[in-house]
């Protein structure tokens, strides 16, 4: 057995164990793609408090206040808590207009929303007490919530007994403003119906996307503790490890809007990347200890949920390059076993072109498939645009691999406004 063929069975093995760890995410895409769970309707109307942290949101408070107030869920089982966060415009003004209880937070060290969410359930606690409220929603300010987006998350609640987190279906308020734009949405509405919808129907824990979603207002009684960069990927990773599940409820959709330019992209998406990676150094030991040796609170029926956060939150995209980096050093060390240069690189290079151009297309299908499965929920954008951020998509989710391995290297990246224009539809 030659060098060549060494090299080929043993990254062949690297890449079959690689491929094993995350078969899964297959098999929730398919269940997914063919069914989803319902939540009977409940009769109880739950007490819940909202929670909105907003920085310089003057331009869309109003209209996620307006989706709330005219919602048709009871609005005096409703409490709207927002949190001005270092904001030089008026948030607040807008948002106490709108019947909002508001709290103003001014401290420019503290960057980030976890800062923000921590400040303001120390506020709650002391003023109103979190334990007056059955739940806790948790939403964006340029959020804007169907009319029985409340209703059918008290339904999934109750369901679940009143002690998951539950979240719903993010949708893009701005989905036909370009083709960047475009793409976002379909990155969102991939996370619902290939992760989530399958995850949920298989009793498997999913995971908080953002915002959107409510918790027993028992996993805040002592405040909040995730202030770094991607909260929400913290907040799940501890849920998760502490046997808590988060499900999905498809049937309660949201808008949000999403970024329309290349640099706010890359800004907002390094940042999740930075984020993410944190989150592996931070919590993975403790979920491979707690996979192996399940703590009496964390539950062994949670095990597979564990393993599966485990490997969602392994920054994947950058070990496969770093694979790849290796086999092609090897390869080029191919010359000195004897091997013809130009034919071992023709081959390689071959060979790679196929693998980029697979994977090119099952992309562009799933992407294609996507659209087809949620053509209700995409709105007012043109057939061209969807179709240009079809033939894009590959690209946009191929960037996360390439953002995983800047994020090892990035440091002192901060939380900074994203933009919006308030163009949400309702």
């Amino acid at each position: 057995m030659g060098y060549l063929e060494i090299v080929a069975i043993v990254f062949g093995c690297i890449y079959g164990i690689f491929a094993l760890f995350t078969v899964h995410y297959l098999f929730f895409t398919v269940v997914g793609i063919f069914g989803g769970k319902k939540f009977a309707h409940a009769e109880e109307q739950l007490d819940y408090a909202v929670i909105i942290g907003a920085r310089n949101e003057e331009k869309v408070i109003a209209a996620l206040l307006d989706s709330i107030n005219d919602g048709n869920y009871p609005r005096d089982k409703v409490t709207v808590f927002v949190v001005a966060h270092n904001c030089t415009d008026k948030t607040a003004e807008i948002a106490r207009a709108h019947g909002a209880v508001v709290y103003e937070y001014d401290n420019p060290d503290e960057r980030t929303v976890g800062y923000a969410y921590r400040y303001l359930f120390d506020k709650i606690n002391s003023d109103y007490g979190i334990s007056n409220y059955d739940g806790v929603f948790v939403l964006n300010a340029d959020n804007v919530l169907t009319p029985d987006y409340i209703s059918k998350m008290n339904d999934a609640f109750i369901a679940c007994g009143r002690k998951h987190v539950i979240t719903s279906y993010r949708n893009s308020g701005n989905f036909g403003d370009n083709v960047m734009s475009c793409m976002y949405g379909m990155y969102f509405l991939s996370a619902c119906r290939y992760e989530a919808r399958g995850r949920t129907l298989c009793n498997c824990s999913t995971r908080v996307s953002g915002t959107g979603y409510v918790m027993p207002s028992e996993l805040v009684k002592d405040g909040w503790e995730y202030v770094t960069l991607t909260e929400d990927w913290e907040f799940t990773a501890d849920q998760i490890a502490r046997g808590n599940k988060v499900m999905h409820c498809d049937e309660a959709e949201f808008f949000d809007e999403q970024p329309t330019t290349v640099p706010v992209m890359l800004r907002q998406r390094l940042r999740w990347a930075r984020g993410h990676t944190l989150v592996f150094f931070t919590r993975f030991a403790a979920l491979l200890k707690n996979i192996f040796t399940p703590s009496a609170k964390s539950g062994k029926k949670n095990k597979y949920s564990m393993f599966d956060i485990s490997v969602s939150i392994t920054p994947l995209g950058a070990i496969g390059v770093f694979l790849w980096i290796a086999q092609t050093i090897c390869v080029s060390l191919c010359p000195l076993f004897g091997y013809d240069p130009v034919a071992v690189w023709t081959w390689y290079g071959i060979f790679t072109a196929i693998s980029f151009g697979a994977s090119y297309l099952l992309t562009f299908l799933s992407g294609a498939l996507l659209v087809l499965l949620e053509r209700k929920r995409i709105r007012n954008v043109s057939g061209a645009k969807l179709f240009g951020a079809m033939l894009l998509f590959p690209f946009f989710l191929l960037l996360n691999v390439i953002l995983d391995v800047i994020s090892l290297f990035a440091k002192n990246l901060a939380w900074k406004e994203v933009p919006h224009s308030g163009q949400n539809i309702r």
